[in-house]
């Protein structure tokens, strides 16, 4: 019988989500590699089963092995902005850097993990095509980021943009950050929550098929309120809860949809409900 190849998977910046995701892929058949900027880390990497390199986006690719990192069939992006002192153009730069890299590369489909911070705060209901280009986003950088990835496609390589809702699970758990705060004002806004192991899943799903050149929302179907979010993660934590008060003007909010999404993959969350995510806390 002749043997099956692995199809390879790079993932550049195996962080919170892409090592979790890189542990699935192998359990899955795939080779994985991975990046990391933190020598300590190459380690555990390598340990999990991941051909791992050292190497960053400062904003022009340093390391010595980005050929071979793309030297691959699938590639994920999970590279967040950093928030410093490095200007609102720093990001852009280093997704602009890693497209000239990828242009003359093997690889053929890319997946890139992006925000719903690219929508602005309309205090209604959007969808994917809302936003398109940089004006009237609320994230310019990052839909600049985004507009550079999706220049890559062409035949032969496609491009899936994912626009994630905040990432909660494990330990991100939304009543830690609020923990004894007083007259939180946003109570009654509703959130864009997505559970970690349901971008994995959603990953998964679109490598198990043809990655489509197309841009989704990736958030929980249900959108409970800040305020039961907090006091629930609170309570199940034993947390001194935070107060709230009614604003003394109305807080512009957004209600991120991901119809699309569900609709393309059939795809069902492990988490559909904030209120019901899986914690582990520290």
């Amino acid at each position: 019988m002749e043997k099956k190849i692995k199809k390879m998977v790079s993932i550049v910046g195996c962080g919170w989500l892409g090592l979790p995701l890189a542990q699935h892929l192998l359990s899955a058949g795939y080779a994985v590699k991975g990046t990391t900027t933190t020598p300590a880390k190459l380690s555990t990497l390598t340990q999990t089963g991941i051909t791992a390199y050292l190497a960053a986006l400062d904003p022009a690719p340093t390391g010595l092995h980005w050929a071979e990192i793309l030297d691959a069939d699938y590639l994920i992006v999970d590279v967040p902005p950093r928030r410093s002192q490095q200007g609102g153009e720093f990001h852009p730069q280093q997704i602009s850097h890693l497209a000239e890299l990828v242009e003359n590369s093997s690889i053929t489909a890319i997946i890139q993990v992006s925000s719903t911070s690219v929508y602005s705060e309309l205090s209604r209901s959007v969808v994917e095509e809302d936003v398109q280009q940089v004006a009237g986003s609320g994230a310019p950088a990052l839909m600049k980021v985004e507009l550079i990835m999706t220049s890559l496609r062409r035949p032969g390589r496609n491009v899936a943009v994912l626009r994630c809702g905040g990432l909660m699970g494990y330990d991100r758990i939304p009543g830690k950050y609020v923990r004894g705060k007083k007259d939180i004002t946003t109570g009654a806004l509703p959130v864009n929550y997505i559970h970690r192991d349901d971008v994995v899943g959603i990953i998964m799903a679109l490598l198990a098929g043809t990655v489509p050149d197309e841009t989704y929302n990736v958030v929980t179907p249900l959108h409970p309120t800040r305020r039961e979010v907090y006091l629930s993660s609170c309570t199940q934590f034993g947390w001194e809860a935070p107060t709230f008060k009614e604003p003394t003007i109305v807080e512009p909010y957004k209600l991120v949809l991901s119809d699309k999404l569900v609709e393309a993959l059939s795809y069902e969350f492990k988490y559909a409900d904030p209120l019901k995510f899986h914690y582990l806390p520290d």
